[in-house]
């Protein structure tokens, strides 16, 4: 029998609800118990984060997406061996690029990023750890946005739902992220780019002590 395949649906100014998930862990690394279906709040006020407790509904929280930018524009930086792809809209700013090399991502350089300044092997490995799904490269004629992550979601300490792996984001196909395997999901509710993060909860202050 085939397994129960892992799906995020998107609740309209409600909840994430997710089925048949694996594994849900917080951010320290910690498997956190659930059932086959859950409701993960993305309102950012619930006082049972990471699950919804109604609280959406109390505060008039809206799921609309307010941001103009579309999700499928990316810019390419050509390189001798390696091209780095680029996707402004869905980056949230989680800076493991340019704290983990920046000797090729430097937010104040121009361009921001230098395929030449590093060998390919830790360009790739440093496109990986980009949670949102924003980075991606290509290899002769290959574009490459999916490594073969395992199946699973991950709660940012005071930050996103990071998702990764074969996990089905059920959404209108001009919305879908660049990456299907891995991408960040807005938990704070002030995103102008829901359901993604854009970062917004750093500017408000959003906390989980919890998680």
């Amino acid at each position: 029998m085939a397994e129960d395949k892992m799906t995020i649906d998107i609740m309209e100014d409600g909840p994430f609800i997710v089925d048949n998930l694996d594994v849900l862990e917080n951010s320290k690394g910690e498997k956190i118990e659930s059932k086959k279906k859950i409701a993960l709040c993305r309102c950012g006020a619930s006082g049972n984060k990471p699950f919804c407790d109604g609280t959406h509904s109390k505060i008039g929280f809206t799921g609309k997406r307010e941001a103009k930018v579309k999700l499928n524009k990316e810019k390419e930086y050509e390189g001798k061996d390696i091209s780095v792809f680029f996707n402004l809209a869905l980056c949230y700013h989680a800076k493991e690029c340019v704290n983990g090399l920046p000797s090729v991502f430097d937010k104040d350089a121009k361009p921001w990023i230098n395929p030449q300044g590093s060998d390919t092997e830790s360009i790739i490995s440093t496109i990986k750890k980009c949670p949102s799904g924003a980075l991606s490269y290509k290899l002769g004629d290959k574009q490459v946005r999916d490594f073969g992550l395992n199946e699973k979601i991950t709660i940012e300490k005071d930050g996103p739902y990071r998702v990764s792996g074969n996990i089905e984001l059920k959404i209108e196909q001009d919305l879908e992220p660049s990456s299907k395997e891995h991408f960040a999901l807005c938990r704070c509710g002030a995103s102008k780019n829901k359901p993604y993060c854009d970062g917004s909860h750093s500017g408000i202050g959003f906390t989980d002590n919890d998680n």
